[in-house]
Formats: C-alpha cells, structure tokens, sequence
C-alpha cells in the first residue's frame, strides 16, 4: 500500500531503501493500521522526537516545554482507493488520543507541498507553528509546515 501511494502522491517524497524500517523508526511509540474489508488501507505512526523533526523545537520554544513533552504524529497514509471514507481522521483521533494519553502534546511536520495532508490539518484544526526550509540530502531543500494539535 505504501508503494502505491508513494506511486499515486509522491509520499513519502523519498522512497526508503527499507520500507519496513521507515514505518517503524527507534523513536516510534505505537502505530495503528485501518482495516476496510479485510484489507490494510491506512496507517498512522506515534514517536517520540528525533532528528530532523522541526515541530517539536517550535512547540518547544514557543511553550517553554521541552521537546520530550511532545509526540511526533508521523507516518500517515490511506490509500487511494479507501479515500473518502474518514480513515485518515480516524488514524489521526487514534494518535492523538494516545499521545494525550502519555501527557504528550502532539505534533507534527509535513511537506508544504502536500495539499491534501495541509487540508486535513488544518480541517481538523491543528495549529500552524510556523514553516521552516529544511536540507534533507545534497541539493535537496524543502519547505516543511510544522503543527501542533490544539488543546
């Protein structure tokens, strides 16, 4: 499923040399899959902060908490064919739930350039903590937004 949303989307922007390993990095807390009919169609992950994520510094120097009060939502995707259906809010409802559930503020960084994952943020009512350009390998710079999810 990963593959084919990679295909269809371009996400995630770079395609992992391990796939399994991208989906469950050392910082990953938990993670959550969506079932329709018998069949994987989403996929959301929970972690604790780790390098090259810039939501939790913003989070950080805005509150005065430290990155360790936050959790990274990361790692979400819903097919294409199950679209439509919620699955990507609920993924979402999911991850915050248990990172509030840890005493965690949740956060998140995402791809400026992916609209639809934009949209679902900011509809569910996350808060923009700003936009930061970040180098991600040799001659590749990216605009990435930063959110934290509302009280």
């Amino acid at each position: 499923m990963l593959a084919e949303v990679h295909r269809r989307d371009g996400y995630p922007v770079n395609w992992p040399d391990v796939p399994h390993a991208w989906l469950t990095p050392s910082s990953l807390l938990a993670a959550w899959v969506a079932e329709r009919d018998g069949r994987v169609v989403g996929h959301v992950g929970l972690s604790r902060s780790g390098t090259g994520d810039a939501a939790p510094g913003l989070w950080s120097s805005r509150t005065g908490v430290g990155v360790e009060g936050t959790a990274v939502v990361n790692r979400l995707f819903v097919a294409p064919s199950a679209r439509g259906h919620g699955i990507g809010v609920l993924l979402m409802a999911r991850a915050v739930d248990a990172a509030r559930d840890r005493g965690l503020r949740p956060v998140l960084d995402v791809v400026a350039s992916d609209t639809a994952a934009v949209a679902l943020y900011e509809r569910l009512g996350w808060h923009l903590l700003g936009t930061v350009d970040q180098q991600w390998s040799s001659g590749q710079r990216v605009a990435v937004r930063c959110y934290a999810a509302t009280t």
